[in-house]
């Protein structure tokens, strides 16, 4: 018989189904980018089609994970966050059955709504259910746990493609079934349904406001599908009218009782400052992460094994350094950390693009791959102080979850619009061999020693005039963070 979710004899399990149920959040986010060659390869997806892959998820936990969060306090946390994981396994097993990329995208979008009441619901529930003076450790075994699968993830995803051939890419789907299954059976079985707040509101327009708008912002800069780069009519009207409806939805939002998006939080130099880097260095994150792995198995040839060791170390440093620097963040402050790891970052980002002819894993990818993680490893946990620093003590769990949506959103349309850029300069570079079937992050078997050199330097072309680009956004978050984060005195600096 189920026990109430705060009894202690219960939070054991309450724990656990909120790290089983992550990690099916996070295997996916960190191994799509790699399984999205043998996705292409397996289904016959373009370019685009690949990014609406990435995006149809990212569109939805952008737009709706605040609702979400809402929605557990207004309905219940253990009602809410056991629909979010039976959403999210339903929907994964419809992505490992998809038999076209359009199937494949539809479900990605439902997939992402069932992330978007998961994901929030994951803390919020161990929150919950574990007291003040015990939830720091509880949230740090969640914590470690969802770092281990994030790294672990990669590794595993990359050497079954490798070893059972491009159609595996269903197995990162598949597994999500087993984890959802018995997260929803510890919630059923263990959990007692929690008291909802009945008088809270949910913002449902200023959901759907977000959610139309991102859409249509994506759909301008991502077109529908087709292999060729969207034109400037289209981007034009379709990034317009999303323009429209984000305008409205920032008028909603002023005028709502129970906002989404509380502007008021932005009243704040330093809360402005922190939502203002996280976009730009999750921009250029998001989108250099999207077609790094495209580039090296598609383009130069890299088998997913490869590759996933190659991008081991971001994860490990990243982690590792994480529980350090939110310790100087409070010595510090977090604003010369953030500043110093940005710029680690675009570093790492512009000697990528240098070194891309190079088609070197060992000695130039993987070496600057643990400088990016050096340099994230800077920045998340002074960024999470930084964010929860510049807002009231009733306002933190609402300003954390609009820093993660706005992160979402940066990499929504970071692989949307640089989707753009790698199609149209890379078409560029083709030159003469245009009439070629030959496509971005696609071998071409069966091409003359001269075509094949032209496709790897349009492809080594197209990658590094996107790590330019984030270079150069990195390098921006650092100026935000210097000028806008406040760094304590030397007085009052803890000893």
């Amino acid at each position: 018989m189920s026990q109430d979710i705060t009894d202690p004899r219960n939070r054991r399990f309450v724990l656990l189904a909120a790290i089983l149920a992550s990690s099916m959040g996070f295997i996916d986010g960190s191994v799509i980018s790699i399984a999205i060659p043998a996705i292409r390869a397996d289904l016959g997806a373009t370019l685009a089609q690949a990014q609406w892959i990435n995006n149809g998820y990212l569109l939805m936990l952008a737009s709706l994970t605040l609702l979400g969060g809402a929605a557990g306090d207004r309905f219940g946390l253990r009602k809410v966050f056991g629909l979010g994981i039976i959403l999210f396994a339903v929907a994964s097993m419809v992505c490992a059955m998809a038999w076209n990329p359009l199937v494949l995208i539809a479900a990605r979008i439902v997939q992402g709504m069932g992330a978007a009441f998961m994901v929030p619901g994951s803390l919020a529930i161990i929150a919950k259910a574990y007291p003040r003076d015990q939830r720091g450790k509880a949230i740090g075994i969640w914590a470690t746990a969802s770092s281990l699968t994030s790294i672990a993830g990669p590794i595993l995803g990359g050497f079954v493609l490798t070893a059972l051939g491009d159609w595996s890419w269903r197995l990162v789907f598949a597994i999500n079934l087993p984890l959802g299954a018995a997260a929803l059976a510890l919630l059923w079985f263990k959990v007692a349904p929690d008291r909802a707040a009945d008088g809270r509101r949910l913002d449902t327009i200023g959901a759907i406001l977000a959610t139309l708008a991102l859409l249509l912002i994506a759909y301008g800069l991502t077109g529908d599908g087709s292999e060729s780069t969207p034109g400037l009519l289209h981007m034009l009207f379709w990034c317009g009218g999303g323009f429209v409806l984000a305008v409205a939805f920032l008028i909603w939002e002023m005028r709502a009782a129970s906002p989404m998006l509380p502007l008021r939080l932005f009243a704040n130099l330093g809360f402005s400052g922190a939502n203002g880097l996280t976009f730009a260095l999750y921009f250029a994150l998001g989108g250099t992460m999207f077609f790094l792995p495209m580039t090296m198995i598609g383009g130069w040839g890299e088998t997913p094994a490869t590759v996933s060791l190659a991008l081991l170390p971001m994860g490990v440093l990243l982690t590792a350094l994480s529980s350090f620097t939110g310790k100087w963040a409070d010595r510090f402050g977090p604003g010369p950390l953030i500043a110093l790891g940005s710029v680690l970052v675009a570093i790492a980002f512009a000697a990528l693009g240098a070194t891309a002819p190079l088609h070197n894993l060992w000695f130039a990818v993987m070496p600057l791959v643990a400088l990016l993680g050096l340099g994230m490893g800077f920045v998340v946990s002074p960024l999470s102080t930084a964010v929860m620093t510049n807002v009231e003590d009733s306002d933190t769990g609402t300003a954390s979850g609009v820093n993660n949506a706005v992160a979402r959103v940066a990499g929504l349309v970071a692989v949307a619009l640089l989707g753009t850029v790698v199609a149209g300069v890379f078409e560029r570079s083709l030159g003469g061999a245009a009439e070629l079937p030959i496509f971005f992050g696609l071998p071409a078997p069966g091409l003359s020693a001269a075509e094949e050199a032209i496709r790897l330097r349009a492809t080594d072309a197209a990658f590094a005039s996107i790590a330019y680009v984030t270079a150069v956004l990195s390098l921006l978050s650092a100026a935000i963070a210097w000028l806008t984060l406040r760094r304590p005195c030397p007085s009052s600096a803890p000893r």
